[in-house]
C-alpha cells in the first residue's frame, strides 16, 4: 500500500525529516487534516501535525545531493564491514551471543549467562549507547557512520569484552538502573501497564515545578 523511508537515519538528512510514497492519491487523502466548519475559514494541512519546517526539506534535499549515489554506496559498503568485524569479534567472547545471523549494520547481543541488561549498563559507563530489547531481552548495536572510524570497532569489542568478563566473575548480580526497568517491563503479562508507565514518564518530560513566591515572570526578585 506504501513504503516509508527514516532517511534521518542512513540518509544522513536532519532529525524529522521522512518520506511515504503512496500508491494512489485516495490513501494519501487519510494523512491529511482537513477541518470545514473552523471560525477562521476551511483549514486544510497535509499532515496531522500542521505545517512543518521547509529547513528539514532543503536540509534533506542538500544530504542527498551532497553524498549522491556513490556516497550512499561507499557508506553501506563501510557499514556493512565494519558490522561484520564487530560480530566477528563479539562472537569470540564467552557469556555472550550474536542472536541470528546480521546482514546489515545492526547486532543484537543475547546471554544465556546474566542478565545481559547489566552489560547494557556497564558500557553506558564507558560511554556506548545501545538499545535495550525485548521479546528475547537484548541489546544491539547499530553500526553508523561515526563507528566505521579507526579505532572505533576495536574499541568497542574491548570494551564489550571487559565488561563481560566483570559480569561473569558475578553473574548472579542483581541489575540496576535503566535496565532492571526495562527487564522489569517485559515481565509484565498487563501491557496496558506498560503503556501507562510510559505515558507517565513522558508525562514527567513535560513538567515544570512550581515556581516559588520569590520568583515572577522567570526572574527572580532580589
Amino acid at each position: 500500500m506504501f513504503d516509508f523511508f527514516l532517511i534521518l537515519q542512513y540518509g544522513y538528512a536532519p532529525k524529522g525529516s521522512s518520506v511515504i510514497l503512496y500508491r494512489s492519491h485516495e490513501l494519501r487523502h487519510h494523512q491529511f487534516f482537513v477541518s470545514t466548519d473552523w471560525t477562521g475559514g476551511i483549514y486544510a494541512c497535509p499532515t496531522i501535525p500542521g505545517s512543518r519546517s521547509g529547513g528539514i526539506i532543503a536540509g534533506c534535499w542538500t544530504a542527498m545531493m551532497y553524498l549522491g549515489e556513490e556516497g550512499y554506496v561507499d557508506c553501506t559498503r563501510k557499514i556493512i564491514e565494519t558490522r561484520q568485524y564487530i560480530e566477528e569479534g563479539l562472537r569470540k567472547i564467552n557469556g555472550i551471543f550474536v542472536y541470528g545471523e546480521p546482514e546489515v549494520s545492526v547486532v543484537g547481543l543475547g546471554s544465556d549467562d546474566f542478565d545481559i541488561f547489566g552489560l547494557g549498563n556497564e558500557l553506558i559507563e564507558k560511554g556506548w549507547n545501545l538499545n535495550s530489547l525485548q521479546f528475547p531481552s537484548g541489546i544491539h548495536m547499530c553500526v553508523t557512520m561515526p563507528v566505521t572510524q579507526p579505532g572505533v570497532a576495536d574499541q568497542f569489542i574491548k570494551n564489550v569484552k571487559e565488561s563481560a568478563e566483570k559480569i561473569l566473575k558475578n553473574p548472579q548480580k542483581k541489575t540496576t538502573g535503566g535496565g532492571a526497568i526495562y527487564g522489569m517491563a517485559q515481565q509484565i503479562p498487563d501491557r496496558s501497564m506498560v503503556a501507562e508507565l510510559a505515558c507517565s514518564y513522558v508525562d514527567s518530560l513535560y513538567m515544570t515545578p512550581k515556581p516559588t513566591q520569590s520568583q515572577t515572570n522567570g526572574h527572580v526578585k532580589q
